[in-house]
């Protein structure tokens, strides 16, 4: 692995910081959406021992950071290949060994890498209540309803990072994600059949 400072150059170089962000966002945002459904969907359902959601949980999020990563890196590795061909193209002159030819290589690593661990990290964190109460550490609430609300709370703040960005109200976005997230779980509800 690079140093950060080589990394930070890599992705200036090739423009990529902007991608990175997305990346991270979009993704986090799938793991904490695809935690809040699966946490919803049990709490909806015929009651299950906190062992099984937390292994529900752990699964779609050892799934949601594969895919993150081999899809990105996939993609990515294309896209910088075809950029560095391009550009190796109208200087007439093979860059394999500059900077740009490192940044080929390595960035698509670096954009999977964010892509594969922004919704496992989300995920881990939100299925944090539910690890704390099945080792027997009490909680003031439903390890479930614990849950949902860290879920919510994450939602809420990547719209506040999205207006952030964005240049709009953090207060609107935070407000649009988490209306997304209520309108998932009135979904659920209504296709639970509860």
């Amino acid at each position: 692995m690079k140093p950060l400072s080589q990394i930070r150059f890599l992705l200036r170089i090739t423009r990529t910081h902007g991608i990175i962000r997305r990346y991270f966002v979009v993704n986090g945002f799938d793991g904490a959406l695809t935690m809040l459904g699966i946490i919803v969907g049990f709490h909806f359902s015929a009651p299950a021992s906190l062992s099984v959601i937390i292994s529900a949980c752990i699964g779609a999020a050892i799934a949601l950071g594969v895919s993150g990563v081999s899809s990105a890196y996939v993609s990515e590795q294309a896209e910088r290949r075809r950029a560095l061909s391009k550009l190796e193209d109208a200087m007439v002159t093979d860059l394999q060994e500059s900077a740009h030819g490192d940044a080929a290589r390595w960035v698509p690593w670096y954009i999977a890498l964010v892509n594969g661990s922004a919704p496992l990290v989300i995920s881990l964190l939100i299925i944090t209540p539910l690890w704390l109460s099945n080792s027997g550490t009490h909680l003031f609430i439903s390890p479930l309803y614990a849950a949902i609300i860290i879920a919510l709370i994450l939602i809420f703040f990547f719209g506040v990072f999205l207006g952030h960005i964005s240049g709009i109200s953090w207060l609107r976005s935070g407000v649009q994600t988490v209306l997304i997230a209520l309108l998932t779980i009135l979904l659920i509800y209504l296709f639970t059949g509860v």
